[in-house]
């Protein structure tokens, strides 16, 4: 899609059948906000949900709302609406812990299915790119049982897939490029090599559609404060395909996954299904957070639900690369997420071989937040990282953002010496 003037594109912001899904959200005046890729943008109907929870619920109801309510159902309440976003069946999603702890537990659970079938397979095979988290916790497991971490470029991946390999974890739209995995085609790759399929869905969900379902994965996880718009350290999720989800029991064995929590029985049975997947007590108030930002994303269903979504990512995306090479060109500034539509996630990243941290800076300073990912020190160059939320972001604000960064740039704004100090979060 192109765009030859800011007037094109308020045109197509008027004829986008979307347009009204950015109403729901409380987005501060003066603001671009290209960053829902790492956080998403306030729902308006969360300040007075959560302040209902506090006031009405725990203030009020007190011990009582566990049951009065539903407090003790909202893992499953909110994953049930997960679920309709990433192609899974009622009763198969729960929302809990983080997506790093969720990792861990499915991971643990993949590698007993693995050693049941295959205990000569030792491998958990991921790319070098993956999340640090993913990797983190991965390498955390191999040492704890004897496993090794193959790690190897994306396009090596189908042939890394060999009778060696346990378990391939990825992470669907990878975080520093935006480029896109073929879910269906490695997963059966996986299968046929007889592994496993463990995929992080936190930086597609919600913006690009998704069915585990449709690609036979083994297990999913992901995070709910990105496209799912559920606030800052929003609970994550978990989904294991119904044929496995009663055969192994995940390592956090706490008192909520109990066949019978209150119980209180001396010994620890494991629930039966997705429930065994959580583990502490729910984070009743984030989750209801969580519970307002899905729908959002569910009230598109009328719409054309993600479907439609998708077009709209894809739209702006291209828009955006678009405009960055026809009126940044000369700047130095490369492309790294991938021009084909079927490998591109919501998000543009590009690459500067100098000042990408106080560019991202300096266009925070006029308004346009984006963000700033280093490079892993190998092959991939530092980021500035462009995330395109379908259901707020705007075709004006594509143009916008890039008229920013020109002057950003033709100005040299980003040499000033503030720019360049460094923050806790990038």
């Amino acid at each position: 899609m192109t765009a030859t003037s800011l007037q094109d594109c308020e045109a197509l912001d008027r004829q986008d059948p979307l347009r009204e899904l950015r109403d729901r959200f409380d987005l501060p005046d003066g603001v671009i906000y290209l960053d829902g890729n790492s956080l998403g943008a306030l729902p308006r109907a969360t300040p007075r949900r959560v302040a209902e929870a506090v006031e009405r619920g725990w203030g009020r109801g007190l011990i009582k709302s566990w049951n009065a309510e539903g407090w003790a159902g909202l893992p499953r309440t909110v994953g049930d609406k997960i679920a309709r976003l990433i192609g899974a069946g009622p009763g198969e999603v729960v929302a809990a812990d983080s997506t790093s702890v969720n990792l861990y537990k499915v991971l643990f659970a993949a590698i007993r299915l693995a050693a049941t079938a295959s205990p000569q397979r030792r491998i958990i095979l991921s790319e070098r790119g993956n999340f640090s988290t993913d990797l983190y916790i991965a390498e955390s497991l191999c040492q704890q049982h004897g496993y090794t971490l193959k790690l190897v470029a994306p396009g090596d991946l189908q042939l890394a897939l060999d009778g060696d390999v346990a378990v391939l974890m990825l992470t669907q739209v990878n975080f520093r490029t935006g480029a896109m995995h073929d879910m269906p085609s490695l997963t059966a790759r996986a299968h046929a090599q007889g592994a496993l399929a463990v995929w992080d869905l936190a930086h597609s969900a919600g913006a690009v559609p998704v069915d585990v379902h449709g690609a036979q994965a083994d297990f999913a996880v992901g995070c709910g404060y990105k496209y799912l718009n559920g606030g800052p350290g929003s609970p994550a999720y978990v989904w294991v395909h119904p044929q496995h989800v009663n055969r192994v029991a995940q390592p956090l064995s706490g008192w909520w996954s109990h066949s019978a929590p209150f119980a209180f029985a001396a010994g620890y049975e494991p629930a039966t299904g997705i429930d065994r997947y959580l583990a502490g007590s729910p984070p009743i108030l984030s989750l209801v957070a969580l519970d307002c930002g899905l729908d959002t994303l569910l009230s598109a269903e009328p719409l054309g639900g993600m479907a439609a979504l998708r077009r709209k990512s894809l739209a702006l995306t291209e828009m955006f690369m678009g405009l960055v090479r026809e009126r940044l060109s000369g700047h130095g500034l490369g492309i790294v997420t991938p021009e084909e539509q079927s490998r591109r996630g919501s998000q543009v990243c590009l690459t500067r071989d100098e000042g990408g941290y106080a560019i991202v800076q300096a266009l925070m300073a006029r308004g346009v937040i984006g963000d700033f990912r280093v490079g892993d020190g190998q092959q991939q160059p530092d980021i500035l990282r462009f995330g395109f939320a379908p259901l707020y972001v705007r075709f004006v604000d594509v143009w916008n953002a890039v008229e920013q960064l020109r002057q950003v740039l033709d100005r040299g704004e980003w040499r000033d010496a503030r720019f360049a100090q460094p923050k806790p979060v990038t």
